[in-house]
C-alpha cells in the first residue's frame, strides 16, 4: 500500500518497492513485489472489475488503491484465500486512515469475488478492450493501432503484461564454463537466442548467488543488443553519455572496446557505476572526473550532462537517451501511467539537443550510436532523420552482416511482440572522415 501511495506521488515502482521492501525476508519480499507490480501492471483490468460495483462513487485515491490491490489479490494470486484476500483489505483501510470506508471495501470485494472476471467477448470494441482487460492508456493504444494494427497491438499488450523475465549479461566469463559454475550453485540458467553473451535465470534466483558464480551485470537481452549493434571497432574509445547505472559501459568492455568513459549528470547514479566496476574486478574511479584506465579500459565515471559533454572528438559516442521507456512496459510498469503525449514532445525535444550536442565529441570518420528504449517513431527513426538533415556530415552506417533486428533502413529495432524481450531502437551514424 504505501509503495502504491508512492508512486502515485510521483516515485519510480522499483526505487520505493527496493527501499520499502528491503527489511522482508525473500519469501516475503517476493510476494511484496508481486502484489506491488502486478496491481500497478493491471490497474485497468482492476479498476474496469471494481466500477461495477461501485456505481460511480468519487472515491479516496487511498481506498481505491486498497480495492485494487484486494481485487488483485482475489483475481490474479491464486495462492491467497478469498476471506484473508477480503479481512486484509478491510484492515488496510483502517490502518490508512480510511475506516470509514471499510464496510465499502468489504462489500465491494465480496461482490467482485463472486463476479466472473475474465476477457471481453470476441467482437468487443478492441480499444476499450485493450485499455480495460489489457490494462494500457487510451492514447498510447491509439498510437500503436494505427501503426501495428489490431493484431501486432493486442500482441504488444500481451507481452508487456507478462512478469518480466531476469536476464543476466556476461562481462568477461565464458559462457559455457559460466553454466556450469551456475549449475554447480543450483541456478538452471538458459542461453537467449537474441544475444549470446545473455543468459536467462529462474525467476526468484538470489542475485548475490548467481553474481558468486558468473561475472555478469543484470541486463535485458534489447539493451545488450543496442551494444552489438554499435559493432565498435577492437580497441576503439567510447564516451557512454547517460551512461548511469552502466550497464551497456561494461558491455562495451566486454566487446573489446579500449577505453570507455561513462558519463552522466547524476553523482548518485554514477556511484551505481562505481560499485559494479568494482563487483567485477574493474577499477571503476571517481565521480569527478576521468581516471586512469584500469587494465580492462573503464576509465572513472564523469559527472556531465549529455547536452554539454566535456570531451574531445574522439573514435566513438554512446548516446543512450532518456526517453518514454515505451519498450520497457513489462518491466516498468508504472511508465504506462506515469508518461503522457506531453512528456512525448518533450522529451524529443531533450534528445534533440543531446543529439546535437554529442555529435561534436565525434572526431572525423568516428561513430554515434543513438539509442533508446522507446517504442515510439518521434524518439527513434524521426529523431534520427531531423539529425541526418541538420548535420550532412553524418550518414546512417549499420553493421555490416549483424544478427541482431536490424531492420530495412539500417536500424536496430527490437519489439517486445517479436522478440519477447524488452524493446530497444539504436541508430549507427558515421560522421565523414574529412568535414
Amino acid at each position: 500500500m504505501r509503495v502504491l501511495r508512492d508512486v502515485s506521488g510521483g516515485a519510480l515502482l522499483d526505487r520505493s518497492a527496493a527501499r520499502r521492501f528491503s527489511e522482508l525476508d525473500t519469501r516475503d519480499r517476493a510476494w511484496a513485489v508481486e502484489a506491488a507490480f502486478g496491481t500497478t501492471r493491471l490497474r485497468g483490468r482492476l479498476d474496469a472489475a471494481l466500477a461495477p460495483h461501485l456505481a460511480g462513487k468519487a472515491l479516496d485515491p487511498a481506498v481505491r488503491d486498497v480495492l485494487r490491490l484486494g481485487v488483485y489479490q482475489l483475481k490474479e494470486m491464486g495462492g491467497v484465500p478469498p476471506y484473508a484476500a477480503v479481512s486484509e483489505s478491510v484492515g488496510l483501510a483502517r490502518a490508512s486512515g480510511r475506516g470509514r470506508a471499510a464496510g465499502l471495501v468489504n462489500a465491494v470485494l465480496h461482490r467482485v469475488a463472486e463476479a466472473d472476471y475474465a476477457p471481453p467477448p470476441t467482437g468487443s470494441d478492441t480499444l476499450t478492450a485493450l485499455a480495460t482487460w489489457g490494462s494500457h492508456p487510451r492514447w498510447l493504444l491509439e498510437r500503436w493501432l494505427a501503426r501495428y494494427g489490431a493484431d501486432a497491438t493486442a500482441a504488444l499488450v500481451d507481452a508487456n503484461n507478462r512478469r518480466p523475465e531476469l536476464y543476466i549479461r556476461l562481462i568477461g566469463d565464458g559462457v559455457d564454463a559460466a553454466l556450469r559454475r551456475l549449475a554447480g550453485v543450483g541456478i538452471d540458467a538458459e542461453r537467449v537466442a537474441l544475444e549470446p553473451r545473455s543468459l536467462r535465470l529462474p525467476a526468484g534466483t538470489d542475485l548475490g548467488v548467481a553474481f558468486g558464480a558468473a561475472r555478469a551485470i543484470v541486463q535485458d537481452p534489447a539493451a545488450s543488443a543496442a551494444v552489438r549493434y554499435a559493432a565498435l571497432p577492437q580497441g576503439h574509445s567510447i564516451a557512454d553519455l547517460c551512461a548511469a547505472p552502466g550497464g551497456k559501459s561494461f558491455a562495451l568492455l566486454d566487446l573489446g572496446a579500449g577505453r570507455v568513459t561513462p558519463a552522466d549528470r547524476s553523482r548518485s547514479r554514477l556511484r551505481s557505476v562505481v560499485d559494479t566496476a568494482e563487483r567485477l574486478g574493474l577499477r571503476g574511479g571517481s565521480t569527478g572526473a576521468a581516471s586512469a584506465p584500469s587494465p580492462a579500459g573503464l576509465l572513472g565515471p564523469v559527472a556531465a550532462d549529455a547536452c554539454a559533454p566535456p570531451f574531445a572528438p574522439g573514435d566513438a559516442v554512446l548516446l543512450d537517451a532518456p526517453c518514454t521507456g515505451t519498450g520497457t512496459l513489462r518491466r516498468h510498469p508504472d511508465g504506462r501511467w506515469r508518461v503522457g503525449p506531453a512528456d512525448l514532445a518533450s522529451l524529443a525535444a531533450l534528445q534533440a539537443r543531446m543529439l546535437d550536442a554529442a555529435a561534436d565529441a565525434v572526431a572525423p570518420g568516428g561513430l554515434l550510436i543513438y539509442a533508446t528504449c522507446s517504442l515510439e517513431p518521434e524518439e527513434n527513426e524521426e529523431q534520427v532523420d531531423r539529425f541526418l538533415a541538420d548535420n550532412e556530415g553524418f550518414r546512417l552506417d549499420p553493421p555490416a552482416g549483424s544478427d541482431v533486428p536490424v531492420c530495412a533502413q539500417g536500424y536496430l529495432r527490437v519489439l517486445p511482440q517479436e522478440q519477447g524481450v524488452d524493446g530497444s531502437f539504436a541508430a549507427r551514424l558515421r560522421r565523414a572522415a574529412s568535414c
